[in-house]
C-alpha cells in the first residue's frame, strides 16, 4: 500500500515537472525578446525572421495566432477595381461589399465624406500646378520634351458637375480630430500638423489616393502633368502595409494591400523573370500574369496620353512580414511555408495556378511584385462592365465571329453604344495599345456609370502582355482593319512617336527608369513596341489610301469629343 502511494506522488511529480518545462518554453522567447531589446540582434535585416529559426517558431506562433480574440476575423474589404476573368457581360463589377454585408455601403460613404470638402462651396478638384514656364533640367529629356509638345496640351472640354464623378456636398466638414486615427495626414509626426483655423481640411492635405479619386472626370482617369500621380506612386513603395487579403475571382493569385493612409492596391505578385518568353505553343488564356507587364502598361498609356490605366508601381515586399504577419486573411496564411531551399513561400488559393507546384517563392523572403492603386469604391462609384466586341473565344479550336467574317465591323457599328458617340473610337485606341504590348487578353472592359455611354473606357487587367518579343500577334489589329476608324489625336502621337526625337522605345525606357523595379522591360521589347508601331501606322495608311482620310480619321481636336457618328442628343 505504502508503496503505491509513493508511486501515485512520483507521477503527480513528473507531470508537474513536465507543466512547468512547458510553460518556461512557452515564456523563454518572450523573456529573451525583452531582455535584448527590438532592436538589437538583426543586423539590420528588414526580416521579422531569420529563415533558419522560421520552423522552431512557426507553430508556435500559430498558437499564439489561433488564440486572439475572434481569429480568423472576417477582413471588410472595398474592392475598388475589377480584374476578375469571369465573363460577366454588360454587368456591373462586384465588389466585397455584396457580398459581405450591405451596412458596408453606409461605412464606404462614411470613408469619403471623413475627407471630404472645405466650405467654401466650390467643388474639389485637383489641379495641374503649372505656371507654364519650363523649368531647366541638366540633361536631355526625351519625356519632358514629349509633354511640352502641342499635342500634350489640348484643352479638354470645360467641367460640369455632370463631368466630375464626385459633386462633394459643401456642407460636409472635415474635423482632425473628430476622426480616430489621423495617421493618414502625416503618419503620426504631430509636430508636421499644420490645421486650416476652421478645423477642414483642404485638398492638398488629402491623402493622395482620394485626391486621385476626386480627380476623375468623364474624360480621364487623371490630368496631364498632375503631381499627385507622382505622389502616388511613391505612396504605393513606401506606404506601410496594414492589412493584406486574397482577391476572389481569377485564374491567378492577387492580394489586396491596405496602407497606413487606408489607401489600397491590387499587388500581383512576380512569376516570371522578364527574360522569360512565352512559350510558341501556349495559348494566350494559359499565361502568367506578368507584373512587370502591369507597370509597363501604366507608362505606356501615359506616354500614349490615353490616361486610362490606373496608377502602378513596382515594389519589393517582404513576404513575411508584410504579408504574413499582417494577413487576418486565414486560407492566404494556411498556404505559407519553408521550402526545401529554406525560402519562405506561399500560393494562396485561385482557380489554377495555385498550388505548391505554383508557390511564390522569395529570396529568401523578399517578393517582387506590381501595385496597381485602386478605383473609388464601387458603393460610391458604380461601374458597368462591357463585353469587347472582338473578344477571342477562349477556346481551343472554335474561332470567334469577328475572325471569319470580314464585315463584322458593319455589324458593331449598328450596335449600342457603337452607334454613336465616341465608343468605337475608344476601342480603337484599346486596340492600338493592346498591339502594342501584345496582349490578346482584353476580354472584358469597364466605364463608370454616373457618365452613361459618352466617357472613356477603362484599360484595366494589362499582366498577359509583354510576353513575346519576337512574334507580333497581327490578329489584335484586326479591329482596326475592319473598322479604318481612328482619332486624329491618336493617329498624330502615333506618328510623333514613330520618329527619332521622340522614339517610343527611347521615351518607355526613359519612364520605366524612374520605376522601384528598373529596368522594367529587356531591350528586345523596347525594340519590339518600334515594330508594331510601324505596323498599326502601315495598317492606318492603307486605310485611308483606300476609303480617304477624311473617312477614317475622325477629328477630336475641335474642341468636341471625337464620334464615328454625332449624337443628335443624349
Amino acid at each position: 500500500m505504502i508503496l503505491f502511494r509513493k508511486f501515485r506522488v512520483l507521477i503527480l511529480m513528473v507531470f508537474l515537472v513536465a507543466c512547468t518545462m512547458h510553460i518556461m518554453i512557452d515564456l523563454l522567447p518572450k523573456l529573451e525578446k525583452r531582455a535584448t531589446g527590438p532592436n538589437s540582434g538583426n543586423g539590420g535585416c528588414s526580416c521579422s525572421h531569420n529563415p533558419s529559426e522560421e520552423p522552431r517558431n512557426w507553430a508556435k506562433q500559430r498558437a499564439r495566432s489561433a488564440a486572439e480574440p475572434g481569429w480568423p476575423n472576417k477582413h471588410t474589404l472595398r474592392i475598388l477595381q475589377d480584374f476578375s476573368n469571369e465573363p460577366n457581360s454588360n454587368l456591373s463589377s462586384h465588389s466585397l461589399e455584396k457580398v459581405i454585408n450591405t451596412g458596408d455601403k453606409a461605412e464606404s460613404f462614411k470613408r469619403i465624406k471623413q475627407f471630404a470638402p472645405n466650405a467654401d462651396g466650390q467643388k474639389t478638384l485637383i489641379k495641374d500646378t503649372r505656371d507654364g514656364r519650363t523649368q531647366p533640367v541638366q540633361t536631355v529629356s526625351r519625356l519632358s520634351a514629349l509633354f511640352e509638345h502641342p499635342l500634350y496640351k489640348t484643352d479638354l472640354p470645360p467641367l460640369t458637375d455632370d463631368d466630375t464623378l464626385f459633386n462633394v456636398n459643401t456642407d460636409i466638414r472635415f474635423y482632425p480630430k473628430a476622426a480616430g486615427n489621423q495617421e493618414w495626414h502625416n503618419e503620426g509626426n504631430e509636430e508636421d500638423e499644420e490645421y486650416n483655423p476652421t478645423g477642414e481640411a483642404t485638398a492638398e492635405s488629402y491623402p493622395n489616393w482620394l485626391r486621385f479619386h476626386i480627380g476623375i472626370t468623364r474624360y480621364e482617369l487623371y490630368s496631364r502633368h498632375n503631381p499627385v500621380i507622382d505622389a502616388l506612386l511613391k505612396d504605393l513603395v513606401s506606404q506601410s502595409i496594414t492589412s493584406v487579403a486574397m482577391k476572389s475571382g481569377g485564374t491567378q493569385l492577387k492580394l489586396i494591400m491596405t496602407f497606413q493612409n487606408y489607401g489600397q492596391a491590387l499587388f500581383k505578385p512576380m512569376k516570371q523573370t522578364r527574360e522569360q518568353e512565352t512559350p510558341p505553343d501556349f495559348f494566350y488564356f494559359s499565361d502568367f500574369e506578368r507584373h512587370n507587364a502591369e507597370i509597363a502598361a501604366f507608362h505606356l498609356d501615359r506616354i500614349l496620353d490615353f490616361r486610362r490605366v490606373p496608377p502602378v508601381a513596382g515594389r519589393l515586399v517582404n513576404m513575411t512580414r508584410e504579408i504574413r504577419d499582417v494577413t487576418r486573411d486565414k486560407k492566404l496564411w494556411r498556404t505559407f511555408f519553408i521550402s526545401p531551399a529554406n525560402n519562405i513561400c506561399f500560393y494562396g488559393e485561385c482557380s489554377y495556378y495555385c498550388s505548391t507546384e505554383h508557390a511564390l517563392c522569395g529570396k529568401p523572403d523578399q517578393i517582387e511584385g506590381s501595385l496597381a492603386a485602386f478605383l473609388p469604391d464601387l458603393a460610391l462609384a458604380k461601374r458597368k462592365t462591357w463585353r469587347n466586341p472582338w473578344r477571342r473565344s477562349y477556346h481551343k479550336r472554335k474561332k470567334a465571329e469577328w475572325e471569319v467574317d470580314p464585315d463584322y465591323c458593319d455589324e458593331v457599328k449598328q450596335t449600342p453604344p457603337y452607334d454613336r458617340g465616341s465608343r468605337l473610337l475608344d476601342i480603337m485606341d484599346m486596340t492600338i495599345f493592346d498591339f502594342l504590348m501584345g496582349n490578346m487578353d482584353r476580354h472584358h472592359y469597364e466605364t463608370f456609370e454616373k457618365f452613361g455611354n459618352d466617357t472613356f473606357i477603362i484599360h484595366l487587367d494589362n499582366g498577359r502582355g509583354f510576353g513575346k518579343h519576337s512574334h507580333d500577334e497581327i490578329s489584335i489589329l484586326v479591329p482596326l482593319s475592319q473598322c479604318c476608324r481612328v482619332k486624329r489625336s491618336t493617329y498624330l502621337r502615333l506618328q510623333l512617336l514613330a520618329k527619332e526625337d521622340y522614339k517610343l522605345s527611347s521615351l518607355m525606357e526613359e519612364s520605366l527608369r524612374r520605376d522601384r523595379l528598373a529596368p522594367i522591360l529587356i531591350q528586345p521589347h523596347l525594340e519590339a513596341m518600334d515594330r508594331r508601331l510601324r505596323l498599326v501606322l502601315k495598317v492606318l495608311a492603307d486605310c485611308v489610301e483606300k476609303e480617304g482620310y477624311s473617312a477614317v480619321v475622325e477629328d477630336d481636336l475641335d474642341g468636341q469629343p471625337a464620334s464615328h457618328q454625332r449624337p443628335g442628343g443624349r
